[in-house]
Parts: C-alpha cells; sequence; structure tokens
C-alpha cells in the first residue's frame, strides 16, 4: 500500500478514507494526529499497529464542538465548560469519565476514561465534521519517536502502513496539547503542553500539577507520560542552561571520536556550530514559544542525517511557563540526560 498524501481540496477522499476503516494521518496546530474512526473498534487498533503503539496507552479523541463531547461524558463539569469556552478550539485535551458502551477498550486503554480535544485546524474540523463521527488521534508517528510536525513527518514513519496524509502544512505550536485531568475534585496536569497551569488558573483557580513519571508496567492516564518517549535513535544530551558547557561537551565529542549535532538557538549555533556535522535552529534569540515549534523537527533532521557514531547536544530553557512543556519532551528525548563531564 502505498499512502498518499492529500491536498485539503481532496478533503472528500480522506472522508471515505476513513469510511472504510482507514486511517488518515491529519494536522492539528499541536503536532499531525493519526486518524480513525473512533466508534469503530477494528479500525482503532490498527492506529496501535501502525504505530507500533502499546495497546494500554489510551488515545485522545477529537471532536469539534463541545456539545459533541457531552453526548459521550457522564459529567461535564463548569470548570471543564470555561476552560472549553476560554481555550477550543486549541492545544488543550480533558479527560472525562464517560458513559458505558460507547467506546471500546481500544480507545480508552481500559480505563473507565477518555481524553477529549477540540483541534485549532480548519481542514481538521471540517474533516471531523464531513465524516460525522469522533476521530482517535494519537501523533501519526512511530511510538515512542520524536513526533511529526510536517506531512513529511508522517510520510517518513507510516508510508506504507496508513492510507492517507491530510496535508496541512508545518504546524504551528510543535508540541502536544496540555493533557487535564477533570475526574477529581481539582483539575489536574497531566501532561504541560503549550497552555500553562499559569493560564488554567486564571481562569478556574487552583489546578494541581501530576509528577509522577509513569514506569513502563503502568497503565498511563493520558499519553506521553512515560518516562522515555520522544527519542530519536541518536542519543541526545541536554545542555544545562545555566552551566552553558557547550565547549566541554564539545570537546568530550571530539575526545571520543564522536561527531555531534546541535539543537539551539543561533547565537549558540553560531559560537560553537563550525564543526558540528549538523546544526537545527530552535530559535533566533532564544525564545521557548519558536523553541517548541522546531524541537521535534530538529531532532529528526539531525537523527536522519545518516552520520555514524555521532550525538545530538540540545539547549535547555528554565522550567517555568511553556519551559515546563518544552522540557517535558527535551528530558524524555534524553532519557534525562544532562551533559555532565565528571560523570560520562
Amino acid at each position: 500500500m502505498e499512502t498518499k498524501i492529500l491536498k485539503p481540496s481532496e478533503l472528500a477522499e480522506a472522508v471515505s478514507m476513513l469510511e472504510q476503516g482507514g486511517l488518515v494521518s491529519f494536522p492539528t496546530e499541536t503536532v499531525y494526529g493519526l486518524g480513525a474512526d473512533a466508534m469503530q473498534e477494528t479500525a482503532v487498533k490498527r492506529v496501535y499497529q501502525a504505530k507500533g503503539r502499546p495497546s494500554d496507552n489510551p488515545l485522545i479523541v477529537h471532536v469539534a464542538s463541545i456539545d459533541e463531547i457531552k453526548q459521550y461524558v457522564e459529567n461535564f463539569p463548569e470548570k471543564a465548560q470555561q476552560l472549553g469556552e476560554k481555550f477550543w478550539p486549541g492545544p488543550l485535551t480533558m479527560i472525562f469519565p464517560i458513559k458505558e458502551g460507547i467506546f471500546s477498550t481500544a480507545v480508552t486503554g481500559g480505563l473507565s476514561t477518555v481524553a477529549f480535544r477540540i483541534p485549532n485546524n480548519i481542514e481538521t474540523i471540517r474533516l471531523i465534521n464531513q465524516f460525522g463521527h469522533p476521530l482517535v488521534g494519537p501523533s501519526a508517528n512511530t511510538s515512542g519517536k520524536p513526533s511529526p510536525t510536517t506531512a513529511e513527518h508522517v510520510y517518513h514513519d507510516l508510508n506504507g502502513k496508513i492510507e492517507g496524509i491530510l496535508d496541512g502544512g508545518a504546524t504551528t505550536v510543535g508540541i502536544e496539547s496540555t493533557v487535564v485531568d477533570m475526574t477529581g475534585e481539582l483539575p489536574m496536569i497531566l501532561r504541560p503542553g503549550a497552555i500553562t497551569l499559569e493560564q488554567l488558573s486564571e481562569v478556574v483557580g487552583t489546578v494541581l500539577v501530576d509528577k509522577h513519571l509513569v514506569a513502563e508496567e503502568e497503565t498511563p492516564k493520558a499519553p506521553g507520560m512515560k518516562y522515555k518517549h520522544y527519542s530519536p535513535n541518536t542519543p541526545v544530551y541536554m545542555i544545562d542552561w545555566q552551566k552553558n558547557n557547550w565547549q566541554a561537551a564539545i570537546d568530550w565529542a571530539k575526545a571520543t571520536g564522536q561527531q555531534y549535532g546541535l539543537l539551539a538557538n543561533q547565537e549558540i549555533i553560531d559560537q560553537y556550530g563550525a564543526d558540528a556535522y549538523a546544526c537545527h535552529t530552535l530559535s533566533e534569540k532564544r525564545n521557548v514559544s519558536a523553541a517548541m515549534t522546531q524541537l521535534f523537527a530538529g531532532l529528526r533532521a539531525l537523527d536522519e542525517s545518516g552520520l555514524d557514531s555521532t550525538v545530538i547536544f540540545s539547549e535547555t530553557y528554565p522550567e517555568n511557563g511553556q519551559g515546563i512543556a518544552f522540557m517535558n519532551r527535551l528530558k524524555k528525548a534524553s532519557g534525562q540526560k544532562y551533559f555532565d563531564e565528571k560523570n560520562l
């Protein structure tokens, strides 16, 4: 099977693929999702097969309106209404207890809850509306690898495994949505994203943060909670923004006979990139929002350079505001490894 890249004008073909139980990747403002009919268990199971994803990892369900979600959940609390009115469509996912018998365990991962999102992408909203069913939509990549932010990234990972890719250009946020658990008395962030704790708190008051790293044998309540995730094949070392020990990392790479790639702002690349095998600019002037849009694309670009015996050195950011989400993804991509010449 050859995967077809579809233009927005070919939306009807994408709908036809979904109606026949096929898989279609769709664009969002965060990353590309891998779409299947959330009401068709066979199609949903194909998502796990295409991604190589563990079947205990629940899937986010994408819909076009808040009213759709209310059809499926046991309770839609007032705070969810307030957050939805403020941030949807957008990079926010909320988890609710669901009514029995609507979604299969292939969607829920065996849990009694489901995560819902309304993506901020007009073509995908049109796709959902024309299809008439909600879509599951995990990131459209090989499981555990950097998430896709272009149609080309999806094609690289899933060509021959899915029917189509709806090409909406490069995503604008670049990392997955903020996931908030709405099943308790207070909302709780399970996965940080572009919508920050401070922004959520401004709308609904106290919001909790779950900092638990899910072990391999545990069932996560939301995607992206495992200890290691978003990982390229090439080892990644974080360069602590306070230590700023770029030169020591480069000296170590050279001394051990390794090529190195740089994932950093332009100033760092200008200063240290002369002997790098490749560089990818996160931002021009150390801007975390810009860096988020380039993180996964940069990891992919450096990983796919084809050189042997390489490492990637990546810039880090303070863990506040959107820096929390950026560092959440980078820490998992690196397996939590900072460059430290004393402990190598």
